[in-house]
C-alpha cells in the first residue's frame, strides 16, 4: 500500500532587485534545508510565464501568473508543514534574515493526491 501524498504549493513575487538572491537562497539553502525535514519528498520551483494551449479544437491565451514564483513539496501528509522541524528549517539560513522581507502576496495552499 502506498503512502498518500500531500502537494503544499507557495507561490509569491519578490521585488526584482532581489531575485538574484531570491532564487540563490531558494536553491541553495532553503530547499536543501526543508528537504531534511521528515516527511518532505520532494520540492520542485518554478517562474510563471504566459502560454496558449489547445482546447475544445481553440486556442486559448493566458496570462502569466499574478505570483512570478511557485515552489512545490511534496508531503507524506499536511502536518509536515506544522512540524517542529519544519518550524526550525524554514528559517535556517538567510531566507528568513535577507529574503523574506523582500517577497509579497504570499500563498499557500494544501492538496491531497487524488
Amino acid at each position: 500500500m502506498s503512502k498518500s501524498k500531500y502537494f503544499f504549493i507557495v507561490s509569491m513575487n519578490v521585488k526584482t532587485e532581489y531575485e538574484d538572491l531570491f532564487n540563490e537562497v531558494y536553491d541553495t539553502e532553503h530547499i536543501p534545508y526543508l528537504l531534511e525535514v521528515p516527511g518532505v519528498q520532494k520540492v520542485s520551483r518554478g517562474r510563471g510565464l504566459p502560454f496558449s494551449f489547445s482546447i475544445g479544437g481553440m486556442t486559448k491565451s493566458m496570462d502569466a501568473p499574478n505570483q512570478k514564483f511557485v515552489a512545490i513539496y511534496e508531503l507524506d501528509n499536511p502536518e509536515v508543514v506544522n512540524s517542529n522541524e519544519w518550524s526550525v528549517a524554514v528559517e535556517k539560513g538567510r531566507w528568513g534574515t535577507q529574503v523574506r522581507e523582500h517577497t509579497s502576496e504570499r500563498s499557500h495552499f494544501m492538496y491531497k493526491s487524488c
